[in-house]
């Protein structure tokens, strides 16, 4: 069994309401707004929830993961919002960093420690991150982009650097 079914996860078409919060998102303004305010917010949420809402979720439709990774120097537990991209019976996650010009602390710590914890909703998973092969990012990408426009507008924004894409499957 993958990572998708053992997380009952699904992709929710988005309404028109959460269709124009993800374009605000996926602008380079809007980018750097939510880039820098999303992440103490929806873990607060995430948390006050039992695991069931998320910001991204309610305002953009957007099926958002919670990866709990292991601090590469810190080796503290640090709770990351992300994306997931369902990636045949596994899940993966770009290192986008909303096209922002750093590659995103939790890229680092899953080189350091690929042991992860991935989250939604209720249900809570033990899973190994490995780096996607060239083939499996460009399907995460295409497979991203098809229910969030923001992907593409941040792979060419961040063409500078190389996008990092894990697979995580269970433990």
């Amino acid at each position: 069994m993958g990572l998708i079914q053992e997380l009952q996860y699904e992709v929710k078409s988005a309404n028109r309401f959460q269709q124009l919060t993800q374009k605000l998102a996926s602008s380079k303004p809007g980018a750097w707004v939510f880039q820098r305010s999303l992440h103490p917010v929806d873990n607060s949420l995430f948390k006050l929830t039992n695991g069931k809402v998320t910001v991204a979720g309610v305002m953009a439709g957007l099926p958002v993961i919670v990866l709990t990774t292991t601090g590469a120097k810190t080796g503290k537990l640090r709770p990351m919002p992300l994306l997931g991209i369902p990636i045949g019976d596994d899940m993966a996650v770009i290192g986008s960093n909303f096209g922002q010009t750093s590659t995103p602390g939790w890229v680092h710590n899953l080189r350091a420690h690929p042991e992860a914890t991935v989250s939604y909703g209720s249900a809570m998973v033990d899973a190994r991150a490995r780096q996607a092969t060239e083939a499996e990012a460009n399907a995460a990408f295409n497979a991203g982009a098809a229910f969030y426009g923001g992907f593409p507008k941040y792979r060419e924004r961040a063409s500078h650097r190389h996008i990092e894409v894990f697979v995580l499957q269970p433990r």
